[in-house]
């Protein structure tokens, strides 16, 4: 009975061994030369996914580009500059001015219905404005608290600014079209510019100046020429506000970057 017991025993041992084994190195053989068979999970089919709806929250973020409203009251509202629409253009074509004048030089880029006096930093009556005619060029009445601007043909401009910044002069904002850039300055009275310009010997005749009673196209309007305003360099507002340098200060230095320039500068550029 107890050799019966021993040998049961032993196979007991033996089967314990040959699963302990194949649980650890499968696909070894057990003490009796077989095998031992694993069982292998039952495997479902994958499940059919239905793609995820397109939600805002992963749906990739578009950059959407700034309107004339948008330019319109960021210049009203944020910065304190009283702007209007100019009149446009009109035609099938959109290549003649809104205005009555056939001839009319710079076309779409002026005021006219409403007149400059109108120019507000009224975010209502902006807004208003713009729902109206959505296309229409953004003019800032220069002068008074707003700025004021000085402006050159684009090719003298572009010479004059990268002299201006060697010599480390710091400038504000600019305006660009493809044929004149326009350097904005802190507000100027008409007796001041008139001081100023007596005191020099020598001033080119293509230099404009934008001050009291005045207007400048800004971005993104079309330009009255073609192409597109843009801004050469944005204004950066500081603890302050919008910083802008003197008049004095700019014609100085643009009279004396002209000096060199074919003609002194004096080839007027519309």
């Amino acid at each position: 009975m107890r050799e019966i017991l021993g040998r049961r025993l032993q196979r007991l041992r033996d089967r314990l061994r040959s699963l302990f084994s194949a649980a650890r190195f499968p696909g070894s053989r057990a003490a009796d030369g077989r095998t031992p068979t694993t069982r292998t999970p039952a495997t479902h089919a994958p499940a059919t996914r239905t793609p995820a709806k397109r939600t805002p929250a992963n749906r990739t973020p578009v950059t959407r580009t700034p309107t004339l409203l948008d330019a319109a009251l960021t210049c009203a509202t944020d910065w304190q500059w009283p702007v209007l629409p100019g009149v446009g253009r009109s035609g099938a074509d959109s290549a003649r001015c809104a205005c009555p004048d056939p001839d009319c030089v710079v076309p779409g880029a002026h005021p006219f219905d409403p007149g400059l006096l109108a120019a507000s930093t009224d975010a209502r009556m902006v807004a208003w404005w713009w729902a109206r005619r959505p296309s229409a060029p953004v003019l800032l009445a220069t002068g008074g608290s707003a700025p004021c601007a000085v402006s050159l043909p684009a090719v003298a401009a572009a010479r004059a600014v990268v002299r201006l910044d060697a010599q480390g002069m710091r400038l504000g904002p600019i305006v660009a079209s493809p044929t004149r850039w326009s350097l904005l300055v802190a507000p100027y009275s008409l007796e001041r510019l008139g001081e100023l310009l007596y005191s020099k010997d020598h001033v080119p005749s293509s230099l404009r100046f934008h001050g009291e009673g005045g207007y400048l196209l800004l971005p993104p309007s079309a330009a009255s020429g073609g192409g597109q305003v843009h801004w050469e360099r944005e204004p950066v507002a500081g603890s302050d506000g919008l910083w802008l340098p003197e008049v004095e200060d700019v014609v100085h230095a643009l009279v004396e970057a002209s000096s060199g320039a074919p003609g002194g500068g004096s080839r007027l550029a519309y």
